[in-house]
Formats: structure tokens, sequence, C-alpha cells
């Protein structure tokens, strides 16, 4: 019938009216069209290891995983999964049953927060908080509640308000999702505090989702304490981790999460309706990697150190103020000494201003005003493209 459009109802749902381009995508395409050092998008300029990479086209070349795997991952993956956690946290998982393949983290998350929460249940997060989340929770159906990490300017370091997340906590919470190595303050959470989560989340009967996958990128004497290791927690907690941080394939998307198996079973309802499966080939690579000797975690822990050290030289003699980040790839940085208050306004100037992208911190609160002079930078970068960075940096100053 002509005449009869559509145009009077939004063609995005209520749920997702909020979220449009990602930041992420939005500062890339203006560090392309300006030519600057993107610092901003989280993935390093360089692979990972060379036989994880040759392991890969192994698996092609021997045709493993070239047409669909398994739905839950291949053994070999799952097998090696398990393994890992066993041989860092003492965790024992069964690879057939406790143990399932996604496509990265984010689907991870997707999925266990659609399998999990019920339209109006109450999700609480840690703000600020990757994007993802916000948009996961709202396909969900769910309510998210942020307790925010709160900046601590004589520690340089951001902290998580016990008696604030207790008080979040209502009649309607479903679940705790958690996120440490914490992206983007750099905050790893202490026994001390995940002791306290773990026991609330017994005392409120609460499921608690995990994201872990800057695992391995720890700094100095922070250290990272799975939250499924303590007591009553195994089998309310879904850990989320992926090989993308670790071996610096981010292109591969290898994710997983272990957990008890009605929660697997879950997840897994819910994920075989996303992707169904996916990168066949390299989860035999990635089978591989996590089998890699200490020496190469290790390894992985210093390089990122000094990258990081490197870069927050740069930015404090450019004039930012720095949070000194205890693990993952990210610096996050305050403005005002600069007499800026607005990130967003800042980091869309940065280009041209010194040829640097960055991401405002901004986007990843609720209360945007919480985050409004936060700016953070990724450091997982070559090191000639992080002297560069700092030396246009320090125009800032002059």
């Amino acid at each position: 019938m002509t005449g009869m459009t559509s145009s009077a109802r939004p063609l995005l749902n209520r749920r997702l009216a909020e979220f449009g381009t990602t930041i992420f995508a939005e500062m890339s395409a203006l560090a392309l069209s300006t030519g600057a050092i993107n610092l901003g998008q989280g993935f390093p300029d360089t692979d990972g290891p060379e036989e994880v990479r040759e392991a890969a086209v192994r698996a092609l070349r021997d045709g493993r995983g070239n047409q669909y795997p398994p739905g839950p991952g291949v053994p070999e993956l799952r097998a090696a999964i398990a393994a890992h956690q066993q041989r860092y946290y003492g965790l024992s998982y069964d690879p057939d049953t406790e143990v399932l393949v996604t496509a990265g983290a984010t689907e991870a998350i997707a999925a266990s927060l659609l399998a999990l929460v019920e339209p109006g249940d109450e999700v609480i997060a840690l703000e600020p908080y990757y994007d993802s989340y916000a948009a996961c929770i709202a396909m969900a159906g769910g309510r998210r509640v942020p307790v925010t990490l709160r900046a601590h300017e004589d520690e340089g370091r951001f902290r998580l308000d016990l008696d604030e997340l207790r008080d979040a906590v209502t009649d309607r919470t479903r679940l705790l999702l958690i996120n440490t190595p914490h992206n983007p303050t750099g905050t790893v959470l202490t026994r001390e505090e995940l002791a306290a989560i773990a026991e609330l989340a017994v005392e409120r009967d609460l499921l608690v989702v995990t994201d872990e996958v800057y695992e391995h990128l720890v700094f100095d004497e922070a250290e990272h304490v799975p939250l499924a290791t303590f007591p009553g927690m195994r089998e309310r907690t879904v850990t989320i981790s992926s090989s993308g941080k670790t071996f610096s394939f981010t292109g591969w998307k290898v994710g997983w999460v272990t957990a008890a198996p009605e929660l697997v079973t879950a997840v897994r309802s819910a994920k075989q309706y996303l992707t169904y499966v996916s990168a066949g080939p390299f989860q035999y690579a990635i089978a591989e990697a996590l089998g890699l000797p200490d020496s190469y975690f290790d390894g992985l822990r210093t390089d990122l150190r000094r990258k990081r050290d490197l870069l927050g030289d740069g930015l404090r003699a450019a004039g930012f103020k720095v949070y000194q980040p205890q693990g993952t790839y990210f610096i996050t940085t305050g403005i005002t000494p600069f007499g800026e208050k607005d990130a967003y306004a800042f980091c869309r100037a940065l280009p041209q201003r010194c040829g640097v992208v960055a991401i405002p911190n901004s986007v990843f609160y609720d209360n945007a005003d919480a985050g409004r002079g936060q700016v953070r930078f990724a450091f997982c970068k070559r090191d000639d493209v992080l002297h560069e960075a700092a030396v246009r940096l320090r125009r800032l100053a002059s």
C-alpha cells in the first residue's frame, strides 16, 4: 500500500537507542583521517609469538577447523583452558562440561548476560566500564547499577568503595559484573577486596560474571586472583577470559568461559544463537599458546611494564596527571592541569593539536561528569611509536 511507512516509529528498539557508533570506531577513524598516532583503541601494533602464528597456519593446511568446529570449542582448546586454570590458579574444571569457547570475551559477556539476566533484573558493574557491558545489559533487558571506582589523588590510582558496593545491592539485584584487572583504570582488585565481594555475593545469593581478559598483564606488586577461587564462589561465578590480550592476536577473537556445568549450559544456550561457532583453526593455535612456558608470560609483563613507564613518563612531562596502572595496557590521565574539563572535546581536538588520538573516559560512565576530566591512552605499541607520541604530546606543555 503506497503512502504507508514506519517512519513514525524508530527503527532501533528503545533498549539500544542510547548506543550509537562505539567511541573506538569514532576515534580510530579520526586517527586515520588525520594521520595521528592511535593510542586510543587497545590493540598491539605487532603480532604475537611466531610459533603460535605458525600453529594456526599448520591447522589451516592440515584441514583442522576449516569447517564448523564443535559448538563448545575444539577439545584441544577446552583441555588447554582447563589446564591453564589449574596451572595458574589451582582451579579444576572439566573440559567437557565446564569450559566453553566463544568469539572473544565480548561474546562471552553478551551470552552470559543474555542467559542469566531476566528483564528488570539489576546488574551491578564497576564504573567506568567497557562500553559493551552497558549494551549487553540493555539487550538482556536488565537495569545497570554502576558502582564507581574513585580516583585517589594521593595514591595516583583508583579504588573500590566496598561500602558503596554493598549499599548498591537490592532485592532486585541478580548479578555482579566484575572486571579485574580493570579497563580503563588499570586497577587490580586486591585479595581483601575480592574476599569482600565474595562474601557479599554468597550472603545475598548473587551470580557473578568476571571479565579477566587482562589476567596476565599485571605489574609491580599487584597479583591477579580469580574470584572463583574464594569460598562459595566457584558454583556462582562465570569466569571470562580470552587470548587476544595475552598473545597479541586480537583479530582472532578466541575467548572462553569457565564455570560450573549448569552455568556453562545456560551461557551456551545463548551463545549458540549468536555466532554458533567461530575461529576454527585459531582455536588449535591458542591451545598451543596456552601451554607456552612461564618465561613467555613473564616476558610479556616485563615488556609491557617498560612500555607503561615509557609512555607514563612522556605523559607526565607533557603535563598530564597520570594514574599509575597496576594492570592492563592502558593509562588513565587527568587533563585538568591544562585547564581542560571536557575529555571528549579534548580528545576530538588532540589529533590537530599534537597528532595523537586517545579515548575520553567519560564514555565509560553512566554519569559522564564523573569521568569528564579523564583521558585513556594505550601503551601496547612499539617503542618508537610511544617515543614519537611522547614527543608530540609535549607540544601541550609549550
